[in-house]
């Protein structure tokens, strides 16, 4: 299980990372694009991945990481049952959400310090 805080605590440890309110949930933005989403009611995270990461994590199980049932989904929308997920395995997926979404130099900046 994986709790709000350290979420946030992950999520704002990326270069140029902002917390902002998005429909009445917490998102967090690089140069104002989301890379994810936390929906506290239902213990859920929400990350942005390309299609073929989300394949791979979403292979990981099912019932745990898999694509956002609508078109959100076929774009790379990825729910996070926060409640079951292990924290390495949800670090690696935010991790890559921000890479996705982040500008390339903040992104090579953060897979330099993972390599280390």
């Amino acid at each position: 299980m994986v709790s709000i805080e350290t979420f946030r605590s992950l999520a704002l440890s990326f270069p140029e990372t902002k917390e902002e309110l998005h429909f009445q949930k917490a998102s967090f933005r690089v140069k104002n694009k989301i890379f994810a989403t936390y929906d506290a009611l239902q213990k859920r995270a929400c990350i942005k991945l390309s299609a073929i990461d989300q394949n791979v994590f979403s292979c990981v199980d099912k019932s745990i990481i898999f694509p956002v049932d609508n078109k959100w989904g076929k774009q790379g929308w990825t729910i996070i049952e926060m409640t079951k997920v292990r924290k390495n395995l949800f670090i690696d997926a935010l991790t890559t959400a921000y890479c996705e979404v982040a500008p390339k130099k903040l992104a090579d900046t953060v897979r330099a310090k993972g390599s280390e």
